[in-house]
């Protein structure tokens, strides 16, 4: 009598089982676009077109960028800040140079500070999440294209907010 007991256990741990591996391939993928879709963690949304209108309000954007030490680039932004009325299209550019004697292939990642404007920020085009290949001595320049969504106006928790920072991080993406 244990046995078919035993038996619709085994099933059940072993459906348990699987349903936690297929979780676990799929969170990385849901989280990023969980990321991308609302905004969490300063993920700034990403859009192929430009805003339909522009409202009155001036925000300042500021610029950031950093390599991991394993990567022999240097990277910065070609502004420091840029000062735009929400919905208007900026456009910005970051440098990168490979100071080594041999190709690196990097990746950059990116977020804006403070978090919570993240789901306002909207990517146009950019170089995130691509890989870039620069032989030794290449000087790129490389362009970003956004603008910050005027519902962030309507939203109580960012009447303080002025400056909002786009920050990327460049990393090896694989060895020459």
């Amino acid at each position: 009598m244990k046995r078919p007991q035993n038996r619709h256990l085994a099933l059940i741990v072993v459906a348990l089982l699987i349903t936690m591996l297929a979780f676990s391939f799929a969170a990385v993928p849901l989280y990023r676009i969980f990321c991308q879709k609302t905004g969490y963690g300063g993920t700034p949304q990403l859009t192929y077109h430009g805003c339909d209108r522009v409202g009155d309000r001036v925000m300042t954007v500021r610029f950031n960028a950093n390599v991991h030490r394993d990567l022999p680039w240097t990277f910065h932004p070609l502004q420091s800040d840029l000062s735009l009325n929400v919905g208007a299209t900026g456009l910005a550019f970051y440098q990168v140079t490979n100071k080594s004697d041999i190709s690196f292939v990097g990746i950059a990642t990116y977020n804006v500070t403070p978090e919570k404007a993240g789901k306002y920020f909207n990517k146009i085009d950019c170089f995130c999440f691509e890989e870039q290949t620069l032989p030794s001595g290449q000087v790129v320049d490389m362009p970003v294209q956004f603008f910050i969504d005027p519902e962030i106006m309507n939203d109580p928790h960012l009447k303080d907010v002025d400056t909002i920072t786009l920050s990327y991080t460049f990393f090896p993406a694989k060895h020459p």
